[in-house]
C-alpha cells in the first residue's frame, strides 16, 4: 500500500468542503454525506467555521482508494487566509484545485496555480456545480487553458449540462493527443503516423501530469457524485506516491499546531524521511535558529476519516505529535531539508485591538499569543506603554474571525481600530555612528561603530564585519547583531526597515576584572548587556545620517467591467490612487490592469459592483512597496525605549551612569 498527501484548494465557494464530503463517502468512510450550510462537514470542525459556512483552518482526514491511502487535506478557500493554504503546500505529493462549472476561474484560482506550477505540485482539477443553472463545458474549458496558463486534458464529455441530471462521461476527448504530443516524441511520431492506442495515450498523460506539464480536467457534482468517481480513478493513478525512505535519517516538518482540550500543543508534521517513535527525544526548530529538543509522549495518524493511536509515523505520513511544548509552525524535525520559504505575499494590513470594557488585558495577551501560535503570518506587535497589541492582516474578513475566535474559544470580547496599511522603511544613503567604551557621553562599557548602506530591493537586512572576529568574545559581536536585527523592527518613522546592510566598523570591550578573593566585577567588565543597550543608540544615529524613506504596500489589479462602464470607473480608480498601465478591450469587456496602493483596495472593492452593474470582476494580490508620494509621510508609534531620545532612553535601559 502506498500514500499520497493530497491538498484541495479552490476559490472561495467552489464546492472545495463538499468535495471533501463526497470523496469521503465514496470511499466508504462515511456513511452520510455532511453539508456546508447544516454545519456539520467532517473537515470544518471549528463552531466559526460552522456557523460562517466557510474553511478557516486546514483540515486533515484520510481514505483509501483500493491499494492507495490518501491523505487528504482541506483548505480554506477565501484570500484573507492564504496563510494557511501556505502551510499546505509545503508537504503535498499532489493537489485537486477546485473550479465552479458557474463563477469560473476566480482571482484566488489564478493565484493557487501560478503557486502550484511553481512548486513543481501535480494538479487534476475538478470542475463542480455542473447540476447548477449556468454551468458552462466549452468556453470554460478554453478559459482555464487562457487565464491559468496551463494545458489542460479534459478527461470526458458532460450531459445534461446544467440540470439535476448532469452527468460526467469519462473518455478522453480528440484533443487529448495533439496536447500530450507537444512533450512526448514517441507520442508525437504516433500521432502522425495515426498508430495512437490507448496504453500509450494514458501512460503519456500520467507521466506528463507527474511532470506538471498537464492538468487533467474532470467536470461533475460533489452534491450529486456526477464525476467523483473519475477523480478518484485520476487520483489513483495519475498521481505520485509520497516518496521517503523509512530507514534513513529522520526529517521532517510541521505545517499545523493547534491545542488540545488540557491546552497542551498538538503539532501535525510530515516526515520525509526516517520514522519517528514515541519517546523519541528530538531536535525540531528553524533553519539556522535555535534548535530545541523535546521527547515525544503520543503519536497518531489518519487511517479511514480519522486519527488513530500509533507507535510510530513513518516517512511518507503525517502524524500528529504531542508533548513538544515549545514547537512552532514552520519548525524542521530532526535534519532540517531547506530554509523557510513564503509562496505568498506577507500580510500588508494591520489593525490595534481594543479590548472590551469588562476584557481582562492578561487573558487578552495570553490569547492573541497562542493565536499567533496558529498563524505566524500574523504579526503580534505589543506596545507596553499604550497597553495596546495590534495585529497584521490579509484582510477584513480575517478580522471579523479574529474577533469570534477570541470570544468562542477564549471568552475575550474585543473591537478594533480601522485598518491602515503596513510600509516599510529603506535608507536613502550611507551613515555611520561609532561611540566608545569609557568616553563620554557612553555609559556602557563597550565599544560599538556601525555604518548602514541601502541594499538591493528585497535582499532584506544583511550584517558584516570590517572588524577582527577574534577581537572581542563571539558572545558580543552575536548581541551586536541580534540588537541591530531587533532595532530594525522600527526605523525613524516607526516602521520595519528592509532591504540595507549594517556592518560593524569599530568594537571594543572591557576584559573580565574582579577584585582579590571576590568573584566577577560586572562594573569593571563588559557583558552582553552593555552590546544590546549601546547598539540601538549607535545604529538609530547611523540610520539617522544615512536618511530613510517610507515605502507603502502596492497591489497589482486587474479589473474587467463592460466597456461602456469604463468612463464612471476610471475617475474613482484615479481618485483612489489607482494607476492604470494597460487597457484591453475584448469585445463588450474592457480589461484594465495596473497598481494602487493597497490601502484604498478594500474600498475599491465595495465600489466596483455598483460602478460596473455588478458585472465588473477585480482580482489584485500584492506586488511591491513603492515610496510615499502623497501626503504626509505615515508614522507609527514605537514601541521599544525609543533610542531616537537618548535622554529617555538611557533612562529606561542604561544601568550605569557615566
Amino acid at each position: 500500500m502506498h500514500l499520497l498527501n493530497l491538498g484541495i484548494l479552490a476559490h472561495v465557494d467552489a464546492g472545495k468542503t463538499s468535495l471533501t464530503e463526497r470523496l469521503l463517502h465514496s470511499a466508504g468512510v462515511i456513511d452520510e454525506i455532511g453539508s456546508v450550510d447544516d454545519g456539520n462537514t467532517r473537515t470544518d470542525t471549528l463552531a466559526l467555521e460552522r456557523r460562517r459556512g466557510i474553511t478557516i483552518k486546514s483540515a486533515v482526514v484520510s481514505f483509501p482508494v483500493d491499494d492507495v491511502t490518501v491523505n487528504l487535506i482541506d483548505t480554506p478557500g477565501h484570500p484573507d487566509f492564504i496563510a494557511e493554504v501556505e502551510r499546505v503546500l509545503g508537504v503535498l505529493d499532489g493537489a485537486v484545485l477546485v473550479v465552479s462549472a458557474v463563477e469560473g476561474v476566480q482571482p484566488q484560482t489564478r493565484i493557487l496555480m501560478r503557486t502550484l506550477h511553481r512548486l513543481r505540485i501535480p494538479t487534476l482539477l475538478f470542475v463542480n456545480k455542473i447540476d447548477r443553472r449556468g454551468a458552462r463545458y466549452d468556453d470554460l474549458l478554453s478559459s482555464i487553458s487562457d487565464r491559468l496558463r496551463a494545458a489542460v486534458v479534459p478527461m470526458g464529455s458532460v450531459e445534461g449540462l446544467g440540470t439535476r441530471e448532469a452527468g460526467f462521461v469519462p473518455g478522453l476527448g480528440p484533443s487529448a493527443p495533439a496536447v500530450l504530443a507537444e512533450h512526448d516524441d514517441e507520442l508525437l511520431t504516433a500521432y502522425v503516423e495515426n498508430t495512437v492506442s490507448h496504453d500509450l495515450l494514458h501512460a503519456a498523460l500520467a507521466t506528463q501530469t507527474r511532470q506538471v506539464l498537464v492538468h487533467p480536467v474532470y467536470f461533475g457534482s460533489a452534491i450529486t457524485g456526477a464525476g467523483v468517481d473519475a477523480l478518484i480513478t485520476g487520483i489513483k493513478e495519475l498521481l505520485p506516491p509520497a516518496e521517503g525512505d523509512p530507514q534513513g535519517p529522520l526529517s521532517g516538518t510541521v505545517f499545523k499546531v493547534e491545542r488540545g482540550p488540557a491546552g497542551e500543543k498538538v503539532a501535525y508534521a510530515r516526515l520525509f524521511s526516517g520514522t519517528l517513535r514515541t519517546r523519541d527525544r528530538i531536535a525540531f526548530g528553524d533553519i539556522g535558529g535555535i534548535r530545541e529538543e523535546g521527547k515525544v509522549t503520543a503519536i497518531s495518524v489518519f487511517d479511514h476519516g480519522t486519527d488513530v493511536e500509533r507507535d510510530c509515523v513513518p516517512a511518507g505520513r503525517i502524524g500528529r505529535l504531542r508533548g513538544l511544548g515549545e514547537i512552532r509552525i514552520g519548525d524542521s524535525i530532526g535534519v532540517p531539508r531547506k530554509a523557510v520559504e513564503h509562496f505568498f505575499a506577507p500580510p500588508t494590513l494591520e489593525t490595534v485591538v481594543i479590548p472590551g470594557p469588562d476584557a481582562d488585558r492578561r487573558a487578552l495577551h495570553l490569547a492573541l499569543t497562542q493565536f499567533a501560535e496558529q498563524d505566524p503570518l500574523i504579526g503580534l506587535r505589543h506596545d507596553e506603554v499604550r497597553q495596546e497589541t495590534a495585529v497584521s492582516l490579509y484582510g477584513e474578513v480575517q478580522k471579523e474571525v479574529i474577533q469570534a475566535t477570541l470570544a468562542d474559544e477564549f471568552g475575550v470580547h474585543v473591537t478594533f481600530r480601522e485598518t491602515t496599511p503596513l510600509c516599510v522603511e529603506r535608507p536613502i544613503g550611507t551613515g555611520s555612528a561609532v561611540e566608545f567604551n569609557k568616553k563620554d557621553p557612553n555609559p556602557f562599557l563597550a565599544t560599538v561603530g556601525l555604518r548602514v548602506d541601502p541594499g538591493p530591493v528585497g535582499s532584506g537586512v544583511r550584517f558584516g564585519l570590517e572588524v577582527e572576529l577574534g577581537a572581542m568574545p563571539y558572545a558580543f559581536f552575536k548581541a551586536v547583531e541580534d540588537t541591530v536585527r531587533e532595532t530594525l523592527g522600527q526605523g525613524l518613522h516607526g516602521w520595519r526597515v528592509t532591504d540595507c546592510v549594517v556592518t560593524m566598523t569599530h568594537s571594543g570591550y572591557s576584559a573580565r576584572q574582579s577584585h582579590a578573593h571576590q568573584g566577577f566585577d560586572k562594573s569593571m567588565s563588559s557583558t552582553g548587556a552593555d552590546f544590546r543597550g549601546l547598539t540601538p543608540l549607535v545604529l538609530v544615529e547611523a540610520l539617522r545620517r544615512a536618511g530613510s524613506q517610507v515605502h507603502e504596500p502596492m497591489h497589482r489589479f486587474r479589473v474587467e467591467a463592460p466597456a461602456d462602464t469604463l468612463a464612471a470607473l476610471l475617475p474613482v480608480l484615479a481618485a483612489l490612487r489607482a494607476v492604470p498601465r494597460t487597457t484591453e478591450t475584448q469585445g463588450s469587456l474592457c480589461v484594465l490592469e495596473g497598481e494602487v496602493p493597497a490601502a484604498q483596495v478594500h474600498g475599491l472593492e465595495r465600489q466596483l459592483p455598483g460602478l460596473t452593474r455588478g458585472e465588473g470582476e477585480w482580482e489584485s494580490a500584492f506586488d511591491h512597496y513603492a515610496p510615499v508620494a502623497h501626503g504626509t509621510v505615515p508614522e507609527r508609534a514605537r514601541t521599544d525605549h525609543d533610542p531616537l531620545n537618548r535622554k529617555e532612553y538611557l533612562l529606561n535601559v542604561a544601568r550605569r551612569v557615566a
